[in-house]
């Protein structure tokens, strides 16, 4: 008789872990997944068409809410815990929740879940959401093309719309953003990467990307998403750390993982660090990985405009994912604030407009500024309608993005550029050097 299995996830790890471990095999019956994290990606399907030939209906995808009610319904064996960026205690609180319905919980290992590619893989992760991950995947690309190699990304899922439409899909111009119909965070992603002329894929089907990004490039990077772990075999891992957030490196799931398997930890954001901060991520790698090299850097931040921004009130608006379960208080775009002379941050809580009332509800740490959420043109409008609403003299764009290429904005905007930049050595052309 067939394991009856749950799968908790955010539309991506949990998806990923199906494909590849779950899909064909008889001795387990998946018999739904649960959805957190992310808005609007529960109550639908995991379709037929990718579910294969076990799962004709396709399989149910649930509010993680409902968690206890299918648990019990279901008469479910074991659940498979599978998305990211989430403390060690909370996951032994849904660990203990799950024990007390009286069903096994699991994590499954890397080994299980790690394709193997005919290319060497480059992959870039982090230990938290923000960490300055892609600014390295940036730097990595830049530095493998100056050694004439073909360098093509894949990027950790977000398949937020039509999931057997994004199967597999291709980011080689702006144009295609708009062709697979990208969300905020998306294009967060993607643009700044498609920009530096370079060529990224994302999707469901990890097996059927791997074969068709091979055929176009000498190097892989695998770009991993939250704090996930690769879902391709490493040649060389490459993992972020955020003195900002210190101690966070050894307190979250999967991030300590990566740490843990990292060949090379790159330590970002050294100059605003406090110090004592920066030994402290310093000495957590020692103990828990000492084998694995690191690098120092930094991001240095310019702006377009920044006399819009001097002696102003200015409205900031920072990446989403990283204000909300990345759960930093300031981003890129508030430091830029500073640094320029801004009079103050505008408050933009009082004029909040649909689903974001609900985001701050539920986020009540974010504060003075304004994430961009929009994983979906419902979310997209409510961020626009919020921007128009508040009265400032100007908005300091912090997203990887131009978001006025997304949403009208009516008041001066600036934006803010941010590259790796790394500080002695060994560098990260020294930790290259045999892929």
């Amino acid at each position: 008789m067939a394991k009856k299995v749950i799968i908790m996830g955010a539309a991506g790890r949990d998806f990923h872990n199906f494909n590849v471990y779950f899909r064909n095999r008889q001795e387990y019956q998946v018999v739904a997944f649960t959805a957190a994290q992310i808005p609007h990606i529960d109550d639908r399907r995991y379709p037929a068409e990718l579910a294969g030939p076990l799962y004709p209906s396709g399989i149910p995808i649930f509010p993680e809410t409902d968690l206890v009610e299918l648990l019990r319904r279901e008469e479910v064996d074991e659940v498979f815990f599978a998305y990211s960026d989430i403390s060690h205690e909370s996951v032994m609180h849904k660990a203990s929740l799950v024990n007390a319905c009286g069903a096994t919980f699991s994590l499954l290992g890397p080994r299980h879940a790690m394709l193997k590619s005919k290319k060497p893989v480059v992959a870039v992760c982090a230990v938290r959401t923000g960490c300055g991950k892609s600014q390295t995947v940036r730097r990595v690309a830049e530095i493998l093309r100056s050694r004439g190699k073909k360098v093509v990304a894949v990027r950790h899922p977000m398949p937020y719309g039509d999931l057997a439409a994004q199967k597999v899909q291709r980011f080689a111009s702006v144009d295609d953003l708009v062709k697979h119909h990208c969300t905020i965070e998306e294009m967060e992603e993607f643009e700044p990467f498609i920009t530096h002329n370079g060529i990224i894929y994302a999707g469901v089907d990890y097996e059927a990307i791997l074969r068709q990004a091979e055929k176009e490039a000498d190097v892989l990077i695998w770009d991993g998403g939250n704090n996930d772990t690769p879902f391709f075999r490493p040649d060389l891992h490459i993992v972020v750390a955020d003195p900002l957030r210190a101690g966070h490196e050894v307190s979250y799931h999967p991030g300590e993982t990566n740490l843990r398997m990292a060949h090379c930890v790159v330590i970002n954001k050294e100059v605003e660090a406090d110090p004592l901060d920066l030994q402290r991520v310093r000495d957590n790698i020692r103990a828990v990985n000492p084998k694995a090299a690191v690098v120092d850097a930094a991001s240095p931040i310019r702006v377009d405009h920044s006399e819009w921004i001097a002696g102003r009130s200015v409205l900031v608006v920072e990446d989403g994912p990283t204000l909300t379960h990345g759960e930093m208080k300031f981003g890129a775009g508030v430091m830029a604030a500073r640094a320029f002379g801004a009079a103050r941050l505008v408050d933009p809580r009082p004029y909040l407009q649909g689903s974001l009332v609900q985001t701050f509800a539920d986020y009540p740490e974010i504060g003075t500024l304004l994430p961009a959420m929009g994983y979906g043109k419902e979310q997209m409008a409510d961020l626009q309608a919020t921007i128009q609403a508040t009265p400032c003299d100007a908005v300091v764009i912090g997203t990887p993005i131009d978001l006025r290429r997304i949403i009208r904005i009516p008041q001066p905007c600036c934006r803010v550029f941010y590259d790796l930049q790394e500080i002695g050595r060994p560098n990260l052309q020294d930790v290259l050097e045999k892929v």
